[in-house]
């Protein structure tokens, strides 16, 4: 049996690294951090250049991921189970909730957005599809964290990144949290990413009844919550009946 190849191995490790940061790399910075030559590395970047799987800047002469990488993307989205079969419940919940609808999923410690349904009014949006979200500063991150989808590892001494200073960065303040979301079944998100905005996130569940992601809503505080601060009962149910039909579509059973 023939075993891997070595220059699609290469090109993938090159492609991880510039996709693993915001700014772009130079060739000496691609080829040090992966260990590779100089001219190896050169030839594999000349050729994901030439299929538009790499891009570079020509002004610095430095690396960035191409636009045909987002084609890829997008067609693994539309076919992707979890987003095929969550797009009409998500639609609903949009239409039902009035506001932004973000399915979520894990990957490699972040939360990926994976589809996305506008706020239905006129107002100005931009689409997070591909968007990464933090675990545990978002509500469907909460989700993934609580129901042991997605990891977050040891806490950091000095605590995980405070995006507000509403922003649960602690053990101490995580883990009673996520117990809370398993024992209620929904995750709650106030001001703790951005403020003036909350969410509310509910799991989905595949075969075996077993976590796979998360959908929620998104949206200004004085809409999500009531006066003093907690997420509208009736808005929290409808996350959670779109949630349960995706799951049962999913082939879970009922819970």
């Amino acid at each position: 049996m023939a075993g891997p190849v070595q220059s699609i191995e290469r090109a993938a490790a090159i492609l991880r690294l510039l996709a693993s940061g915001p700014r772009r790399l130079a060739l000496g910075e691609v080829s040090a951090s992966l260990g590779l030559a100089k001219g190896t590395t050169h030839g594999i970047l000349r050729t994901l250049q030439h299929v538009d799987f790499v891009e570079q800047d020509p002004a610095t002469g430095k690396y960035q991921l191409g636009a045909a990488l987002l084609h890829l993307g997008t067609s693994y989205l539309d076919v992707n189970e979890l987003r095929s079969r969550s797009i009409n419940w998500a639609d609903a919940l949009a239409a039902r909730s009035g506001e932004a609808v973000r399915l979520g999923t894990p990957l490699e410690g972040e939360v990926l957005i994976v589809h996305h349904v506008f706020r239905p009014d006129d107002t100005l949006q931009t689409m997070d599809v591909g968007a990464l979200l933090p675990l545990h500063a978002s509500s469907l991150g909460k989700v993934l964290l609580a129901y042991g989808t997605s990891p977050i590892g040891p806490v950091p001494q000095d605590g995980l990144e405070a995006y507000t200073r509403h922003t649960l960065i602690t053990a101490e303040t995580l883990t009673p949290a996520l117990t809370q979301i398993r024992e209620l079944g929904w995750a709650p998100e106030v001001e703790e990413m951005t403020m003036g905005e909350a969410g509310i996130a509910a799991p989905i569940r595949g075969l075996g009844g077993l976590v796979v992601g998360a959908i929620g809503i998104s949206g200004p505080v004085e809409r999500i919550c009531d006066p003093q601060g907690h997420p509208q009962p009736h808005l929290i149910t409808q996350v959670r009946n779109a949630a349960r039909a995706i799951s049962r579509d999913l082939g879970a059973a009922r819970w």
